[in-house]
């Protein structure tokens, strides 16, 4: 399987559209259910669930949970190894209700610097008090036991921006390269300023974001009114995500491809939003 995943991201890239087929797979039978796993207290029972898993050979080797902000909210991801496809994963969990979604920002112009630009600061502090209380040490255990295996690295919403900072962290420190690191985010927000954007560009790994149709959340904060921008790759389902629903792989160059997602307009509810969350 895993020659077949690594054949799959790169015939991805190629093509500007695509019916569905094993690189859709991959995404909602492999790395979704990964992502999935990290709202669950017990990851691994998550996987024992899914009918033909082709995650039941993936082994949790820790799990971090911290509070986030002033609210009590909490932030939280694991860790874990799959020997069979040869990955070491880093999984982050997304918003798990919604005064969190309002506490996290959005106070758009609190900001921390990463790679010659800026990332919100909820989600690069979410980031840092699981990364520095256990995950690095999880993650540096893992990589000394098994130095060969890539790096895969997932999250949903919230977890998704974590995981574009984890990705980032992991290959400009120089603890892995960026062509054995693989990003799979699903309803991620934008994170940071379009120079995080091209400097995350600019490594040139691996790195998907899905987007399901009309997804609010992977449009905040709004592109128009703040200085926030997307990394590559959008993958986008501009349907219901159904068995056989065909997608989009958008450019790989510009991470807020004009015709993907961005081509839907969505400012005014965006404003909307907006106007809730700064008021809050």
């Amino acid at each position: 399987m895993k020659v077949t995943i690594l054949l799959l991201l790169s015939l991805v890239i190629i093509f500007a559209g695509c019916n569905a087929d094993s690189f859709d797979d991959t995404l909602r039978y492999y790395a979704f259910p990964i992502a999935a796993a990290a709202y669950s207290d017990a990851p691994n029972l998550c996987f024992q669930s899914i009918e033909n898993d082709v995650n039941s050979n993936i082994q949790i080797y820790g799990q971090d949970t911290f509070e986030c902000d002033s609210l009590d909210d909490t932030c939280s991801g694991y860790t874990a190894v799959d020997p069979v496809n040869q990955y070491i994963i880093i999984s982050f969990r997304g918003t798990n209700k919604f005064l969190q979604l309002v506490d996290e920002g959005w106070d758009y112009n609190d900001f921390e610097p990463l790679l010659g630009g800026n990332v919100a600061a909820y989600f690069f502090n979410g980031f840092s008090d699981i990364w520095n209380h256990g995950m690095k040490n999880d993650f540096y255990t893992l990589k000394n036991k098994y130095p060969n295996f890539d790096i895969l690295v997932t999250g949903h919403s919230l977890g998704g921006a974590m995981a574009s900072i984890a990705a980032a962290t992991i290959v400009s420190t120089g603890i892995v390269p960026a062509s054995k690191v693989y990003l799979f985010t699903f309803g991620q927000p934008r994170t940071g300023t379009l120079d995080y954007a091209n400097g995350f560009n600019s490594f040139g790994m691996a790195s998907y974001r899905v987007v399901h149709n009309r997804d609010m959340v992977a449009h905040l904060p709004p592109k128009d009114l703040y200085d926030y921008y997307h990394h590559v790759e959008e993958i986008w389902y501009q349907n219901d995500m159904t068995t056989d629903d065909t997608y989009a792989a958008c450019d790989s160059t510009d991470g807020e491809d004009p015709n993907c997602s961005d081509s839907l307009y969505l400012l005014p509810a965006l404003m909307i939003i907006n106007i809730i969350l700064v008021k809050k």
